[in-house]
């Protein structure tokens, strides 16, 4: 009998290192893509090595292949000769300031990358799932939703809804509990070229699926968080902000007085939704949102002093007043559409499980 084969690409970063040692552990043959261009990204804080050393230590039949999302043939080759039950996309130029910066480097890996993957599975493994790590970031207009102003944190107005606002500026798709997947995708309030990116690519994953009929979904993340995250200041909320506790840097908060506000999802949770979608497949050219939701929810100051509380010890800040292009003051997942798809999942990470994790370091294992 033919073992089944997991195909995971950016297997040594934060989603993708998880999802190889879930799918390793559940018995699959797990193959790996990866170049580590987080490095090439971020400087030496997104050097990905170590992760992937310890995944070729710690597990039992995992196989890394030195391969860019961009070689169009070689993804094919490789799609076509590993013949995968799965593909699991997750690899991804992740910044918003890195795309605005290099916007062709950006589009090439985020959206020609997932274009080759696709491709190759039309033509060789057009009945597999293929499930794509998109973003919240696909959605146009967030910091339009009304919103209220607390001491410690921004939030969703409880009064002031779409009812008291006119038509032109009524926004449907969201509630108290967070963004809908009907939420629009039009431009603006700070999508930035890295979400433009973002949507084109998770458009692209759902014609496919529309179009050709293949089992693809694409994942609407937040902040996804984990002990295994090569975090650095463009990209890794949670995960730099315990570095910088722990290393005694110093933290930079970007605008918004440190009140904006973020849902959290581990790894493992975010990859348990995976592993459960793989096994029963949506129809094709699905959406979901996956993240932490109201409960997991924090702003930047919220999370300092968690931190600051957990460590012992005060995190050395400063601050400039300019947000960073495509930072939202809120965002939090509406998960209920997945949770009614798929009932079996649910949260098994609070924030608070999530800070003491992170906390422990980088580099422990689970």
């Amino acid at each position: 009998m033919r073992s089944r084969k997991v195909l995971v690409t950016g297997s040594s970063g934060l989603i993708g290192s998880t999802a190889v040692r879930l799918f390793d552990k559940f018995g699959y043959q797990v193959h790996g893509i990866d170049n580590n261009l987080r490095e090439r990204f971020f400087g030496p804080d997104g050097n990905t090595n170590s992760n992937l050393e310890r995944l070729k230590e710690d597990t039992r039949a995992f196989l890394h292949h030195d391969l860019d999302i961009r070689d169009a043939p070689a993804i094919e080759r490789c799609i076509r000769d590993i013949k995968p039950d799965y593909v699991l996309h997750c690899a991804a130029q992740p910044a918003h300031e890195y795309a605005r910066i290099h916007p062709v480097v950006d589009f090439h890996v985020n959206v020609t990358g997932t274009l080759n993957l696709l491709e190759g599975c039309r033509k060789h493994m057009p009945d597999v799932p293929f499930l794509f790590c998109s973003s919240s970031k696909v959605y146009g207009p967030i910091n339009n939703i009304p919103h209220v102003e607390y001491s410690s944190r921004f939030d969703f107005s409880l009064t002031r809804h779409n009812s008291d606002l006119s038509n032109s500026n009524r926004l449907d798709g969201w509630s108290f509990e967070g963004v809908k997947e009907t939420f629009p995708l039009e431009p603006g309030a700070g999508r930035g070229i890295y979400g433009s990116g973002k949507a084109s690519a998770d458009l692209l994953v759902q014609e496919y699926g529309l179009s050709y009929g293949m089992p693809t979904v694409s994942f609407r993340g937040n902040c996804m968080t984990g002990p295994s995250h090569s975090a650095a200041e463009p990209q890794g909320f949670l995960p730099y902000l315990a570095r910088c506790l722990r290393e005694e840097r110093t933290y930079t908060i970007f605008g918004y007085a440190g009140k904006q506000v973020r849902d959290n999802i581990h790894s493992f949770d975010y990859v348990t939704a995976m592993y459960m979608v793989c096994l029963s497949p949506p129809k094709p050219g699905m959406v979901y949102n996956i993240g932490g939701g109201r409960k997991n929810s924090c702003s930047i100051l919220e999370a300092i002093d968690a931190l600051e509380s957990i460590a012992g010890r005060r995190l050395n800040t400063t601050y400039l007043e300019k947000n960073r292009a495509g930072d939202h003051r809120i965002y939090m997942s509406d998960t209920s559409k997945f949770r009614k798809d798929y009932p079996g999942w649910g949260l098994k990470w609070s924030l608070q499980e999530i800070y003491e994790d992170l906390m422990r370091g980088l580099n422990h294992r689970h």
